[in-house]
């Protein structure tokens, strides 16, 4: 289904060493792109990716910031399709440096944006987070300016013909910004496990769902849509609780000798996430696994019957928020842990 979009294509990834831009590259290379550029500024990380991916001879690795708009733009000569995927993303450190949050978050983003529209390039795919909606932090703050800046886009871009769409999900199970891998470092040197909110709740998805719901987007993308994934819920108490369970044995420790430690909220932080507000409601569209926030100037396909999007009707839906999602429960979260080689 996919094949038809990348096949042939030469695809930019933006923070394409982190833990999401990586697995976007990995999955592209399935369809036989002509070739896939890397941009990060980490170069640790680009080299233990351009290690692991030696034998693909259709992959590029670029050094460079989307801070610096003469280095995006070179890097995007000749693409068809970017998935925008570098940002500042760690809540506290964006809080304690919010003027180098707005530098990535927010400067990168147009920068990169202002290169697509010069080069015409066809498809350009922005990733986002719930962080962005109703924020009360400046990581959510930049990226729901993000969010605004590559919808506005598809308005400035005049008869120039690419398609500007963003991806919102909650959080990626694995990924660099999960509390996960802390919370596996603390076991394995048996530490007390420091829990902000133990009826804190998150949205969670793993990473190949993740990826597979930005291509889906790819697809189906017209210009201006926030493509919001559905996904389920998990309380924190119940994570810190398996992961107790199945890794305090692994590293030689009794779980019920493993503490926990309630150190409360931290700077920026919610206790429950939202995916979508009630007055993106009123925009969106629905089919089985997304919402389709229809762009604000102008949206007649609003009623369903003659959109270009599959299976697609008004929701029903008010509000998204992981207070009100389905919860899963231990069981689910060890298979997804386990599915993700995270324990």
């Amino acid at each position: 289904m996919l094949g038809n979009i990348f096949e042939g294509k030469n695809i930019l990834v933006t923070g394409g060493a982190g833990s999401i831009g990586s697995r976007i590259v990995q999955e592209l290379l399935n369809y036989n792109p002509n070739a896939v550029r890397v941009l990060d500024n980490n170069e640790t990380a680009q080299f233990n990716l351009q290690d692991e991916l030696k034998d693909f001879e259709n992959v590029r690795f670029l050094i460079g910031d989307v801070r610096f708009k003469d280095r995006i733009k070179r890097a995007m000569e000749d693409i068809d399709i970017v998935f925008h995927a570098a940002a500042l993303k760690h809540v506290p450190f964006c809080e304690y440096n919010p003027f180098e949050a707005i530098q990535t978050n927010v400067v990168g983003t147009q920068n990169t944006i202002d290169a697509a529209i010069d080069e015409e390039i066809e498809k350009f795919i922005a990733i986002s987070t719930d962080k962005a909606v109703k924020p009360i932090n400046t990581m959510g703050a930049t990226k729901l300016l993000s969010e605004k800046l590559v919808t506005s886009a598809n308005y400035y871009k005049g008869n120039r013909k690419t398609i500007f769409s963003s991806v919102r999900f909650g959080n990626v199970i694995g990924s660099s910004g999960s509390v996960i891998p802390l919370f596996k470092k603390q076991i394995q040197e048996g530490r007390s496990i420091t829990l902000t909110e133990p009826k804190m709740t998150r949205f969670v998805m793993s990473i190949k769902q993740s990826v597979s719901l930005v291509f889906k987007s790819t697809k189906i993308a017209r210009g201006g849509e926030l493509f919001i994934f559905k996904m389920p819920t998990l309380e924190l108490s119940d994570l810190v609780e398996v992961m107790i369970k199945e890794l305090g044995p692994k590293y030689g420790y009794e779980p019920q000798n493993i503490k926990i430690k309630l150190i409360g909220k931290r700077p920026g932080e919610k206790l429950h996430e939202d995916l979508m507000t009630e007055e993106e409601a009123k925009l969106a569209l629905e089919t089985e696994d997304m919402f389709i926030v229809l762009p604000p100037f102008g949206h007649s396909n609003l009623d369903g019957k003659n959109n270009t999007y599959p299976n697609a009707k008004p929701t029903k839906l008010t509000k998204y928020t992981s207070k009100d999602g389905r919860l899963i429960t231990k069981e689910e979260i060890k298979r997804l842990l386990y599915e993700e080689k995270l324990i």
